[in-house]
């Protein structure tokens, strides 16, 4: 009976234990639980404003992501991107500016007006404290929507809320997008850690607990039966009659059974009870994190020697050069891009071409729609592939016009070249539009360049630094497509590979001379493009060359007679449908990129051609 008695001590005990282990744990959930994030806010009145800026200050003012609700306006439009890239996309426009000082648990806001003094004097940015109803001119606000500049935009209606993750160098823009009130409230909320490692413990314990407390109470009855079970060595002598047991009825035998029945499911319910706590416990926020161990103190380095000291004092008026994108700003951009040119190239719009392109992009695709118009047959042009980007070399920028370079591959159709695409901004609130679009060459290889975090800088026309400076390539190149090896340009170019130069240079001219009639005679001319140059650095000190280039194919009759353009691209682009004693001509657009090594790279030492594209830009009658 002691030993009994001890096991239901036992479990008792541990059904105690259990249930305070398990309401502590539970409490930790509930009750006790901390807040899950911090929240602060900022009402606003706008007076002559119409945007909000977000600055990085008010967006770190609380460590991880960053939860922005704007409301206050029927319509809302959020965008975020570079600090420096929104102060420039809103010039002199007047905005409301949230900021945050340190320690403190509120934000600031001021309305910021930038107003320029003079031509010769930089923007001085004003402030004066937000008035509601101030009355300006009635100017239409720029719509922010849509721009090149942002990483991403959002637009709702009435309550907008999103969540971001941004580093310390970013802004956030806000605005009506085109209603006439300003968002009146921003709220930022942050997470706060609220994980309670000691609850899965505690509640997983205690269902522990609580088992061994039945397995207590089980071991005790089955002990207490064997202890009154039948006595086989019984005493010797008379033995009474005993009296026999009444047989149960029916009623009862149904009650006993519905009673073992009740007995068995309080049996079942603790182990259905106790997997049901301990499943609940499965968040990592249950549990202790040991993953996380602080790093050893010796990682740090003892003395500063490691880091370069400059030798000259930093200007802190010296413009800020920053690379022209980002990589996910670069991949939104080609996004839009490719979308837009497979739209505009099936309606052939070369109005709205002009919106994201220009230069000899713009010029062959408006010939290419031109051609389309009276020749259906005719292919489109290479489509703008969106991704991926296997390169995206910005330019090292401190203001506009900026450019990048981005090759991308199209993933729709692999046999397709990959496209090197050379892209300008000329203002902040104008978008990036294509001013070169070249097809790799298949064995082309692009030297490393600077990653796009760091960019490259711009080089100049007249640099000396490579083995040709960049503004002769396309006049150099131009001179031996006409005149091959004769060409005094023709040792500074490789010519391996090269097979552009056998099909428009001498070889391929003859060919086309060959194929027409003896009455008439063909000349050539090449010319260099309009379109500007753009050099970009390479790692080797070398440089990769965009540029462009005219060749002109004049066919005169010799014999007194006339000609005119067979049937194809040239009839349909030309619409000249006679014959013509002067003769007819053909201009052909192409389009280069170069790599052009720099003085003494022993690797190389001429300049390759890394891609082209040409296509018929013009057909006319002689002048």
């Amino acid at each position: 009976m002691e030993v009994l008695f001890v096991r239901f001590v036992f479990a008792i005990v541990a059904f105690i234990a259990a249930a305070v282990m398990i309401g502590l744990g539970i409490a930790q959930r509930t009750v006790f639980l901390e807040p899950d994030r911090v929240s602060m806010s900022v009402e606003l009145a706008g007076g002559e404003a119409d945007f909000i800026v977000i600055e990085p200050e008010a967006l770190a003012a609380h460590p991880g992501k960053q939860t922005i609700t704007v409301s206050g306006s029927p319509k809302v439009f959020l965008s975020y991107g570079r600090t420096s890239d929104v102060e420039a996309w809103l010039g002199e426009t007047p905005y409301v500016s949230v900021g945050h000082e340190a320690g403190s648990e509120e934000f600031t806001n001021e309305i910021i007006i930038t107003k320029p003094v003079d031509d010769s004097t930089p923007v001085v940015p004003e402030t004066t404290p937000p008035t509601a109803g101030a009355e300006t001119e009635a100017a239409a606000a720029p719509s922010p929507a849509g721009s090149d500049l942002w990483l991403d935009e959002i637009t709702d209606d009435l309550v907008l809320t999103t969540t971001i993750d941004v580093p310390e160098d970013i802004a956030v823009l806000v605005s009506a997008n085109g209603g006439d009130e300003l968002p009146a409230r921003v709220k930022i909320d942050w997470p706060l850690d609220n994980a309670t490692p000691w609850a899965g413990p505690l509640i997983v314990g205690g269902a522990l607990v609580f088992l061994v407390g039945i397995a207590l109470v089980i071991a005790g009855f089955m002990n207490h039966r064997r202890m009154r079970g039948p006595r086989r060595n019984l005493p010797k002598g008379p033995r009474g009659k005993l009296p026999s047991a009444p047989k149960p009825g029916r009623t009862q035998i149904g009650g006993g059974r519905r009673s073992i029945g009740r007995a068995k499911r309080v049996a079942v319910v603790p182990f259905l009870v106790i997997p049901a706590l301990a499943l609940s416990a499965c968040s990592a926020d249950y549990w202790p994190n040991f993953d996380q161990q602080a790093a050893p103190a010796t990682t740090a380095p003892a003395t500063p020697l490691a880091t370069p000291m400059p030798t000259e004092e930093p200007d802190d008026d010296a413009p800020v050069t920053q690379p022209a994108v980002t990589v996910p700003q670069m991949e939104r951009i080609m996004r839009r891009v490719a979308v837009f040119a497979t739209d505009v190239d099936a309606s052939r719009d070369a109005t709205v071409a002009a919106e994201r392109f220009t230069g000899p992009a713009l010029e062959a695709r408006t010939a290419n729609y031109a051609i389309r118009g009276s020749l259906a047959e005719h292919p489109l042009p290479t489509p703008i592939p969106a991704s991926p980007l296997t390169l995206t070399l910005p330019q090292q920028a401190t203001g506009w016009p900026r450019t990048v370079l981005t090759i991308a591959k199209n993933s729709d159709d692999p046999t397709i070249a990959p496209s090197a695409l050379t892209l300008v901004q000329q203002s902040p609130r104008e978008n990036y539009k294509i001013l070169y679009a070249i097809s790799l060459a298949p064995d082309a290889e692009v030297p490393e360049v600077a990653p796009a975090s760091i960019g490259a800088a711009p080089i100049s026309p007249e640099f000396k630094g490579l083995v040709m400076p960049t503004g002769q390539v396309a006049a150099a190149y131009a001179d031996v497509l006409l005149k091959g090896e004769a060409s005094e340009f023709f040792p500074m170019f490789d010519a391996e590979g090269d097979t552009l130069m056998q099909q428009l240079g001498p070889t391929g001219q003859q060919a086309i001379n060959d194929g027409l009639p003896a009455t008439v005679d063909a000349s050539y001319s090449n010319v260099v493009g309009d379109s500007p140059t753009i050099a970009l650095a390479t790692n080797d000190a070398g440089a990769l060359v965009s540029v462009s280039i005219e060749q002109t194919e004049n066919v005169i009759p010799n014999d007194g007679g006339t000609i005119g353009f067979q049937p194809g691209p040239a009839a349909a682009l030309s619409g000249f449908t006679g014959k013509s004693a002067k003769g007819v001509q053909r201009v052909i657009g192409i389009q280069l990129l170069f790599y052009v090594p720099g003085v003494g790279n022993e690797s190389e030492d001429q300049i390759r051609l890394l891609g082209w594209s040409e296509s018929l830009i013009g057909a006319s009658e002689v002048p």
